[in-house]
């Protein structure tokens, strides 16, 4: 006897419908499975093979053959075990095929029969959906995050023998009803990340914070050790604009590809936060692997990528962010084809001016020219070209230090109410537009949304031959600009925007260009 059920199949971030066939024949017993598949797929048969004796289905001594198609698409992972079971039992005529028709299926079995969780559900069941499936049969584990796609109906198992007498019991008609879908990821109310009014002074600091948050720009913090980095960049998570439903659900979509959405959550409302450490590989980074998944700039989709210590990294791992940062994608190629993960972040970068820290302070720093200058090339030009603000983060004097960050108004939540009044005038000015932030302005939008004046044209053009700007830092400079004005409430660009924004850009400069002519 002959059966098709239907599964999913990943391809990077997206999925395909793949049809498990199943043919059981008379002649020499045997279990072969077919498709250009994986060593994991290929070891479905011992697995399938004895869930099916555990879950009291006896298979008799026929031929079985399974063919997954397309077979021109390699396949990988575990979710392919239930719907391969499920067609031997249609083809054994023990579960009827109209009862699973217009059904999606995936899960990982276990020898006992129990039905595992899997990674990329969601991407199947909007694949599903798409292709007009009525009804995705995966495992519990998976259902919150199965269910925010509407408009389909989905049913947990958890166990195979269980999932098979509730079909025949049902004839088919699951009587599931949808659970309440869990929207967040954080509790009701409170903001994620650490509040700035925990961090003593440093207002220009927090200032570069506020303008990096609203525009969604790159920032590269320099000072001492000890002077707050890392606390402003893990506070920057609690005055960003939320996400928005679709940023919400890309999120999760990339969370779910990479296997890592936690247990018991559904939709990812919180803007992500990752922190690697120095001693990352490239292909961590950026994504890839004998079976590609996204990689670290991928789970910082729409949130933060945070390199704390950044001269530590590798030179050659850096400069792998210089194509993501401009393209907001990164491409894998591999034999098995070319794999695209999203990559929309914002790099914020921590880091000592010098190996021992205290540079150009020669009252503590003993660093040799040439070790600060080999310490801060690390960091290549067109990384640095790429960053849109970079401030100095200096030691604090006792004064600030026991001083108090709310009676000035710079806690998180004053902070985030600034950053939501500038996001909200983005909203409106790119309304329509596939554009969310200024930082994502290109050469030809900037013409339209960055005009400047006659003075300020001119003192622009003052600021490009001083600074020796390259092409890539005069539109930086531009949508850095925009970003003030909208934080004070301009819709004309003035000179104290392109003044301030050029100030940012200069600060990394004073380091690199100073340790050079020692």
């Amino acid at each position: 006897m002959y059966s098709t059920i239907y599964t999913g199949g990943l391809h990077g971030m997206e999925s395909y419908l793949a049809r498990v066939e199943v043919d059981i024949s008379r002649g020499l017993p045997g279990f072969e499975m077919v498709g250009l598949l994986g060593s994991e797929v290929k070891e479905a048969r011992e697995r399938i093979r004895v869930a099916l004796k555990n879950a009291e289905v006896t298979l008799p001594p026929v031929r079985i053959t399974v063919n997954i198609s397309p077979a021109s698409l390699h396949k990988e992972g575990t979710a392919y075990d239930l719907p391969v079971a499920a067609g031997i039992l249609v083809a054994l005529g023990i579960l009827p095929q109209e009862y699973v028709e217009n059904t999606l299926m995936a899960g990982e079995l276990g020898l006992n029969g129990d039905i595992k969780p899997v990674r990329g559900i969601l991407p199947m069941v909007l694949e599903g959906k798409k292709q007009g499936m009525s009804r995705c049969i995966i495992p519990l584990e998976n259902t919150k995050e199965a269910r925010l796609v509407e408009g389909i109906r989905i049913t947990g198992a958890g166990n195979l023998a269980a999932l098979l007498d509730s079909l025949l019991q049902n004839e088919g008609k699951d009587g599931d009803e949808a659970e309440p879908v869990c929207n967040g990821n954080s509790s009701a109310g409170k903001r994620p990340g650490l509040d700035f009014g925990e961090i003593r002074g440093q207002e220009s600091a927090k200032r570069a914070a506020v303008v990096a948050a609203a525009g969604f720009h790159h920032l590269l913090m320099i000072g001492p050790p000890g002077t707050g980095k890392t606390m402003i960049a893990r506070s920057m998570s609690s005055i960003l604009p939320p996400l928005s439903k679709e940023e919400q659900l890309e999120v999760t979509k990339v969370y779910s590809v990479a296997g890592m959405l936690e247990e018991g959550t559904g939709l990812i409302t919180d803007r992500p936060f990752v922190n690697p450490h120095h001693t990352i590989t490239g292909h961590a980074l950026t994504g890839g692997g004998r079976i590609p998944r996204p990689g670290v700039i991928s789970l910082a989709h729409r949130g933060i990528l945070f390199l704390d210590e950044l001269t530590e990294f590798r030179r050659e791992t850096l400069d792998l962010l210089r194509q993501p940062m401009e393209e907001h994608r990164v491409q894998i190629a591999r034999s098995s084809g070319t794999f695209s993960y999203p990559a929309d972040f914002m790099l914020v970068a921590a880091m000592n001016p010098c190996p021992c820290g205290y540079y150009p302070d020669r009252n503590q720093c003993r660093c040799t020219p040439g070790e600060v200058q080999r310490y801060l090339s690390r960091i290549s030009g067109p990384i640095l070209d790429r960053i849109d603000i970079c401030t100095e983060v200096p030691r604090m004097e006792f004064a600030g230090l026991t001083g108090s960050g709310k009676k000035n108004g710079s806690d998180s939540r004053h902070l985030a109410a600034q950053v939501m009044e500038a996001r909200a005038r983005q909203e409106e000015r790119y309304k329509g537009m596939p554009i969310r932030f200024n930082s994502q302005l290109g050469a030809g939008d900037i013409r339209i949304f960055c005009r400047l004046g006659l003075s300020e044209q001119q003192y622009m053009e003052r600021l490009f031959d001083t600074l020796g700007l390259s092409a890539r830092g005069y539109h930086r400079i531009l949508r850095l600009a925009r970003t003030l004005a909208d934080l004070d409430g301009e819709e004309q660009i003035g000179k104290i925007h392109l003044s301030e924004a050029a100030c940012y850009r200069m600060a990394g400069g004073k380091y690199w260009r100073k340790s050079s002519e020692e």
